[in-house]
Order: C-alpha cells, then sequence, then structure tokens
C-alpha cells in the first residue's frame, strides 16, 4: 500500500477498510484479519493497526469479540456512506465549488443541463 504523507496512516487504513466494505469485499458480520494479519500483509506497525481498528470501532464500524476477533457491523456499510457523504458535503464540495467559481465553470457544463 502507497501511503500519503499528508494524511495520517492509520486514516489511510480505515478507508482502505471502508472501501472493502463499500464495495461488498468485506461483508456484514464476517470476521475481518487480525492486527498482526493486516499490519504483515501491509508492511505497517501493528499499533498502527490496532489505532485503525480502535478507531474504527469508536465510530462502530467494525467490532471486537474478546478472544475471537474483529467483525464489521451489520450497519457499516450504511455508517459508511453516512458519513463519508457529510464529509464530501462538508469538507469536499465547499472547495470545488470555491475552484469552479475561481474558474468560472458553470454546474451546467459538468450536468450538461439543457437551458429552457
Amino acid at each position: 500500500m502507497d501511503f500519503n504523507e499528508h494524511k495520517p496512516i492509520y486514516l489511510q487504513i480505515s478507508d482502505t477498510i471502508s472501501d472493502k466494505i463499500l464495495s461488498g469485499e468485506w461483508i456484514p458480520g464476517e470476521r475481518i484479519p487480525s492486527v498482526r494479519e493486516l499490519g504483515s500483509t501491509l508492511g505497517v506497525n501493528p499499533n498502527t493497526i490496532m489505532r485503525t481498528y480502535d478507531y474504527l470501532q469508536n465510530i462502530d464500524i467494525i467490532f471486537n469479540k474478546r478472544g475471537v476477533g474483529y467483525f464489521t457491523a451489520d450497519d457499516a456499510r450504511d455508517k459508511i456512506v453516512d458519513l463519508q457523504r457529510r464529509e464530501f458535503l462538508n469538507e469536499e464540495l465547499p472547495l470545488i465549488q470555491k475552484k469552479m467559481s475561481l474558474l468560472g465553470i458553470d454546474p451546467c457544463e459538468l450536468f450538461k443541463c439543457q437551458n429552457s
């Protein structure tokens, strides 16, 4: 996995896990790799994976069955969609709108609006 230096690694790993859940690669209620397994697969320190898992547990995307492992929450997909939607609307879209305004791009250019 190639990491971006501008975002903490544990959040980048969280994004990757979220993508796996959204794509259906990891299904609700399914056991996910252990901290050591994922750390080995990604070439990352297990403490970083543990931080990722703690973060995902705090937002109810995964849960831990003590002695058994980590699992995806039944409603993980819905929670991820809601979280990413809010992030997009509050953080990314305003930047896009500002850039469009600076460049004089009309939204109709993007969405092929028909002028009435």
